[in-house]
This record gives structure tokens, C-alpha cells and sequence, in this order.
């Protein structure tokens, strides 16, 4: 269940709100001396301000290179490069955008309670399986009880994550 939320606020940072996030580019790999490394490993990636990105390569060789990167990436938004930075000017959001956005992270929402209740599901199963062993019924009914106190306890977690993230989306 901490694995289904972590992927959720993961997949979430993913979401462009409209603000300068340097999350959106967790997913940027860049070839480097033979090996595709993460951006941050290679760049100080910073927001000077809430509506640009600031990149600044260690090596200023890899600047054609990021920037290349970038435009090949699913982030949709195009580089300017002033020979040693390179700046990312986010866009503003339309609401038609905010609503379409707002839509997938409640969809992103309903597959990580969906894993949620697949877990629990399967914590009962385990928990069935040991009284039908000899694990006594008062037992069993007491995890059970466990089992359904976290499950509420993550699923809350989740819906928290959703409101949080709605609001940074409509916010203007």
C-alpha cells in the first residue's frame, strides 16, 4: 500500500499544473559517456520563479544535447538555450486544460485505490488461508479488522493526495 502510494505521487508530480516543477523532468534521460543518466545527474535543475525552469549542464558541451532530450521528451515545452542555461517557460494552463488534468489525476487516483483493495484483498486471502491451518477465528478476525483499518488509513492518504493536487491545478 506505501508502494501504491509512492507511485501516486509520483505519477502525479508528473501532471503539469501550470507552475515551474522540476519533477516534470524526473523522466528526461540523457546520453552521457555511453550510459542515459537522469537530467539532475548531469544539471542543476532550480525554479527561479513560478513559471520557469532553469537548467544549468555541468559541461557546457551538453547543452545541445539536453536540449535535444527535452524536445524528444512527452514534456511539451520547448527549450531556450542562452549558451550556458537553458530555460523552460511554463505555459499558462487554460481551464479546459486544468479540467482535462484534473480528470487524469483523479483517474491516476482510482487505479492506486484500486491497488489498495487489491492488497487488502489479498491480506484476507493470506489471513483465511492461515485459520483453515489452525489459526484461531478470534485472530483471524482481529487482523482482518487490522487489514480494513489500514486499508481505510490509505485510501483516506489517497484521497488527500487528489485533493491537494486538484487544488494546485485549479489554482490560477
Amino acid at each position: 500500500m506505501e508502494a501504491t502510494l509512492l507511485f501516486l505521487d509520483e505519477a502525479l508530480a508528473h501532471i503539469r499544473a501550470g507552475k515551474a516543477n522540476t519533477r516534470i523532468l524526473d523522466g528526461i534521460r540523457i546520453e552521457y559517456y555511453g550510459s542515459h543518466v537522469p537530467l539532475s545527474n548531469i544539471a542543476t535543475v532550480t525554479t527561479p520563479d513560478a513559471k520557469t525552469i532553469s537548467i544549468q549542464p555541468w559541461e557546457k558541451a551538453m547543452i545541445s544535447v539536453i536540449e535535444k532530450a527535452i524536445l524528444n521528451s512527452d514534456v511539451g515545452i520547448t527549450p531556450m538555450n542562452n549558451g550556458e542555461t537553458i530555460r523552460l517557460g511554463i505555459p499558462p494552463v487554460t481551464e479546459e486544460r486544468r479540467k482535462q488534468l484534473v480528470k487524469q489525476s483523479k483517474h491516476e487516483g482510482e487505479e492506486a485505490k484500486i491497488s489498495v483493495r487489491n492488497a487488502r484483498r489479498e491480506a484476507i486471502e493470506k489471513l483465511k488461508k492461515m485459520a483453515k491451518d489452525g489459526l484461531p477465528e478470534d485472530v483471524e478476525k482481529d487482523a482482518e479488522g487490522e487489514v480494513q483499518k489500514i486499508h481505510d488509513k490509505y485510501i483516506r492518504k489517497v484521497d488527500e493526495l487528489l485533493i491537494a493536487k486538484e487544488k494546485e491545478i485549479m489554482t490560477v
